[in-house]
């Protein structure tokens, strides 16, 4: 099994320590000019192309690792900011350890104790986090918005798409309704019919966030263009965590 290699983030801190990225936490400008260059309209990432760009990469970490969001922040920029904490860092967890198959290959196997989701390795406002603390211990518990499960990203085929420009406050809800609306009418992540509807192993893991307030089938009606009714016969397609390279 392979394992995490931590020698990068001694480095990215040192650089840290000499930059101040205020702004930048609110606009995303460099995240977004990366993401449009390694990330196409599908989704599929070149982790080679972040690698050749590590250092502007990195001093996109840094601005988020300096900054948390502050009390003046509007709630939507406060979720954007998570947001894309959460993708970058998964990104940088990938090229850290490049070429690898699947992002489950970076850990062991005890759920919440030793997966890939449990790698401490995001300093943040003297916090110290992994990818399972910001999704669930800040994103899920903080932020009653379900939507966001198609915008975190998992580095994965079957996870939603990578977003190739990153989430602002201004516009999240319009960015996150296009996440879920793009990601229902995939094939590849759900195949849905009025009488049958296979559907992507995200609405079962997570089926408590879709129904706080109406039915799995209610909330994917919103979005969907296919028509699923109470009767619809629910199946789940088996999950791919190959990487989405």
């Amino acid at each position: 099994m392979k394992l995490f290699k931590f020698i990068v983030f001694p480095a990215i801190l040192s650089l840290c320590s000499s930059l101040t990225f205020a702004q930048e936490n609110k606009t995303h400008e460099t995240w977004t000019e990366l993401l449009q260059k390694y990330v196409d309209s599908a989704g599929h990432v070149n982790y080679k192309g972040f690698i050749e760009e590590k250092e502007k990469f990195h001093s996109y970490l840094c601005a988020l690792e300096q900054e948390a969001p502050q009390d003046d922040w509007t709630e939507n920029e406060k979720l954007a900011y998570w947001i894309n904490a959460y993708n970058a860092f998964t990104v940088e967890l990938i090229i850290d350890n490049y070429p690898v198959k699947s992002i489950k290959e970076l850990g062991g196997k005890l759920f919440k104790i030793n997966t890939s989701w449990d790698i401490k390795f995001i300093h943040i406002d003297g916090e110290t986090y992994d990818l399972n603390n910001i999704e669930h211990g800040i994103i899920r518990k903080n932020f009653n918005e379900p939507r966001i499960h198609f915008a975190v990203n998992c580095a994965s085929v079957s996870c939603p798409k990578l977003r190739n420009e990153a989430y602002v406050g201004s516009k999240l809800d319009a960015q996150l309704e296009d996440q879920v609306r793009y990601f229902l009418k995939n094939e590849n992540k759900n195949i849905l019919g009025t009488e049958k509807a296979k559907l992507s192993k995200i609405f079962r893991w997570f089926t408590g966030d879709f129904t706080e307030n109406m039915s799995l089938v209610e909330f994917i009606n919103q979005y969907s263009e296919v028509k699923l009714t109470e009767e619809t016969e629910l199946e789940y397609l088996d999950y791919n965590w190959n990487l989405n390279e």
